[in-house]
């Protein structure tokens, strides 16, 4: 059974991304078909061919390696550069370019003069190719409003789990032990407070969060107080004092404060979120998102160092597919945890991907969606200051000029999968 839950696991993150591929690029086609550029052809994966068939002048198909994917446009690039201009020197990156062009030139069939990509207006080409990294994000939208409607979020409650038997130094025991003889009782036992206890009100305050409960004891040290707490459906009123102990500050930080101790520890339960929740954390995950892209090429470094074992491998590292489906299987094999938390995890896991994917094709950087963005709005601002100068229409900006750029990020990006991919096998995250 564990076998199977673990290529259960690993499935459904296969699955979900190549489900997440093809919309990806369904985002880049139905638009550009509704703009009139021709659309060749659709496929998830690369390599060889395994499967495809042709409908509406369109073929759709899947190949051997569904490692992306892509969705071939008419005319991305222009067939041949502006006659008017002066002619460039000869060379390596000239000669690229021009090859380049023949490529796409060799597609063209009659009648496609007027369906070409880069004849669109520059608003047309951004929601072209912006469509497909907001796909992504759309995804990610409702994976986690998924997760945080259908099986909540973790919340703790104010009705007590367990009750401490004593009071001890958080600050000098880090981990925890047995009580000693000298430990003074912990103040809700002495209180008389139960596992299964709802506190619902400290004095005349009434509780309605355990952070709210949290604050008051922290700030009631050595103080006497009445707890109302609901137990069995009645009402029952103890009288407690918490002591002064030394705890974790509440800011986050590694320092210890002295406040309040009463010495219980809350349940926890699934507070179902809707989209509002959703939407608040989805703007916490895309900016960490963009501060994890900024760090990008240290940790690159940091994977690189684990792979020769200079370092072990930081468990904040990114991981490829493979790493990914490592955790997806070993998560969703793990009877340990509830069966409900761990599908979670997983929806949860490629939600996070396809955040990550989403942000990243918004790179402005060729071959990425994120360069023909910007080459759509630098086009747009250089026809603008034309006209407002009162000079010539520029044209079409030529995308063809900054190929060398997407060749050097191409091989990068090779290069970083690889890495991961080798890494997720011989260092994985831990």
């Amino acid at each position: 059974m564990t076998v199977l839950l673990y290529v259960a696991g690993v499935l459904a993150i296969v699955v979900g991304l190549a489900a997440s591929i093809a919309l990806h690029e369904c985002g880049h086609m139905f638009p550009a078909k509704r703009f009139g550029v021709r659309v060749p052809q659709f496929f998830v994966g690369f390599g060889r061919t395994i499967w495809s068939v042709k409908r509406n002048g369109t073929e759709y198909g899947v190949k051997a390696f569904p490692l992306g994917g892509f969705v071939k446009l008419i005319g991305m690039l222009p067939p041949e550069e502006d006659p008017t201009r002066p002619a460039r020197k000869d060379n390596a990156f000239t000669r690229l370019i021009s090859d380049a062009r023949h490529a796409e030139a060799e597609l063209l069939v009659p009648g496609d003069e007027k369906r070409m990509f880069f004849r669109l207006p520059w608003w047309k080409k951004v929601i072209v190719m912006a469509a497909g990294p907001t796909v992504n994000l759309v995804i990610a939208f409702f994976l986690f409003g998924g997760v945080f409607w259908f099986h909540g979020v973790p919340e703790t409650t104010t009705t007590v789990d367990s009750v401490a038997k004593c009071v001890m130094a958080v600050h000098e025991d880090q981990q925890p032990r047995a009580c000693r003889a000298s430990d003074p009782v912990a103040p809700a036992l002495k209180a008389g407070l139960r596992s299964g206890d709802t506190i619902v009100a400290f004095g005349d305050t009434k509780i309605t969060q355990y952070t709210q409960l949290q604050k008051l004891i922290r700030s009631n040290p050595d103080k006497k107080v009445v707890l109302t707490v609901r137990r069995d459906g009645k009402l029952v009123h103890l009288t407690a004092t918490p002591s002064v102990n030394q705890l974790p500050a509440l800011d986050g930080s590694t320092a210890s404060v002295s406040v309040g101790y009463l010495g219980i520890t809350p349940t926890q339960e699934n507070v179902a979120k809707g989209a509002g929740y959703t939407i608040g954390q989805m703007g916490g995950y895309t900016k960490d998102t963009v501060q994890a892209l900024g760090k990008l090429p240290v940790r690159l470094w940091g994977v690189a160092k684990a792979v020769v074992g200079v370092e072990k491998r930081d468990p904040n590292s990114p991981m490829s597919v493979v790493g990914v489906g490592r955790v997806a299987g070993e998560v969703a094999s793990d009877d340990k945890v509830d069966i409900g938390d761990r599908i979670a995890f997983v929806v949860t896991l490629l939600a996070g991907v396809n955040l990550f994917v989403g942000m990243f094709n918004f790179v402005p950087l060729l071959p990425l969606d994120g360069g023909h963005i910007a080459g759509a709005l630098y086009e747009a601002l250089r026809r603008g200051l034309a006209r407002l100068r009162g000079r010539p229409d520029p044209g079409h900006f030529d995308v063809a000029r900054l190929l060398p750029v997407a060749y050097v990020m191409a091989g990068l990006l090779l290069v970083m999968t690889v890495l991961l991919v080798y890494a997720d096998i011989v260092a994985p995250v831990a």
